[in-house]
């Protein structure tokens, strides 16, 4: 098969897949130009890159997308499953890299370092100058129960923290009782936490997750943190709400617009800290996620099937999978 690496990649990247799959063709497209413009490829990993439905129409080999990466919101599902391509992701393999992100940016905000930090720049070493908090004794909300979820309630509750947390799909009550996480409607969560911190996809559902009604029940001393998806947060909104001293702080590893007036008055206020989406990216992850990959490849190649295809529902309608078929089942071969 001829597989691409789409996007931007850890050097030494091509030559791990190429090594462990040495019966495979492996090449590079890094920008979106050349990903829009390329035709002959079986499989596609995708970072970064957009893939839309125009992006797939020109492919007619084309036969997986595997996302490198838990999200999918950045390829077009139900295109691919009527064109019988299944998209695969893989949940979990980057979670402790994300979770670590929205640790730091909860200590960041809390401790008030970005105060302190434009303080000392300025000459004034006052260690009184802000209200700096800890995370012992806090009450930490977290919107999703995912992988990732679960890792930040983990690490904050290693530093003396209490964990709420809302999903719509709630864990079974042992499982919350064996991670110490207590179920709560979101509303209730976002007027208890002192912390919120989202973990979960962005679809119509969860589009706009935080918006102008729920940053009001926020407590004024409360920090917000997103390292999950921009269009979660009504961006707009939450510029309003800083700006009013409705909470004190945010962290924001993505955004709706990076480009938009909105983002560039984030970036300008003192109480938000803003990062280009490095929550799952590390220079280590490779070592991690390129194994899940290849058994990913090989699986599709030796059965056709894989784990954590996502859009299986446009696929059975598509009729290239029979519905309730189970992972272990073959779909349409890939095997050249």
């Amino acid at each position: 098969m001829k597989i691409a690496l789409a996007g931007p990649y850890p050097a030494g990247t091509l030559e791990q897949f190429q090594a462990l799959l040495p019966d495979q063709t492996f090449f590079s497209v890094e920008g979106q130009e050349d990903y829009e413009a390329l035709t002959d490829v079986d499989c596609i990993i995708v970072r970064v890159l957009k893939t839309p439905e125009a992006v797939l129409a020109n492919k007619p080999n084309l036969k997986a997308v595997i996302r490198w990466g838990a999200g999918y919101d950045s390829v077009d599902v139900q295109a691919a499953g009527r064109r019988g391509i299944p998209v695969l992701n893989t949940p979990g393999v980057n979670a402790y890299a994300v979770a670590e992100l929205a640790l730091g940016m909860m200590i960041t905000l809390n401790r008030k370092v970005l105060g302190y930090w434009s303080n000392v720049q300025q000459g004034n070493w006052d260690r009184g100058a802000f209200a700096s908090l800890s995370l012992n004794h806090k009450t930490v909300g977290i919107v999703g129960g995912g992988n990732i979820g679960r890792r930040v309630a983990a690490l904050v509750q290693a530093l003396g923290a209490q964990v709420i947390y809302y999903d719509a799909f709630r864990l079974p009550p042992e499982r919350e009782q064996e991670l110490h996480m207590t179920y709560a409607p979101l509303e209730e969560l976002l007027e208890r936490a002192d912390l919120v911190s989202l973990h979960v996809p962005l679809l119509d559902s969860t589009r706009h997750i935080i918006g102008a009604e729920q940053l009001a029940r926020m407590k004024p001393t409360a920090c917000l943190v997103n390292t999950a998806r921009g269009g979660l947060v009504d961006d707009a909104a939450l510029l309003q709400a800083l700006q009013k001293g409705q909470l004190a702080g945010a962290g924001l590893d993505c955004v709706e617009d990076e480009a938009s007036p909105v983002t560039k008055g984030l970036m300008g206020a003192p109480n938000v800290l803003i990062t280009p989406h490095i929550g799952g990216t590390t220079a280590d992850l490779a070592d991690d996620m390129i194994p899940v990959i290849v058994e990913k490849i090989c699986s599709l190649v030796e059965r056709g099937t894989a784990d954590n295809i996502v859009n299986r529902a446009f696929l059975e309608e598509a009729g290239a999978v029979r519905p309730q078929q189970s992972a272990a089942q073959p779909m349409a071969k890939i095997k050249d």
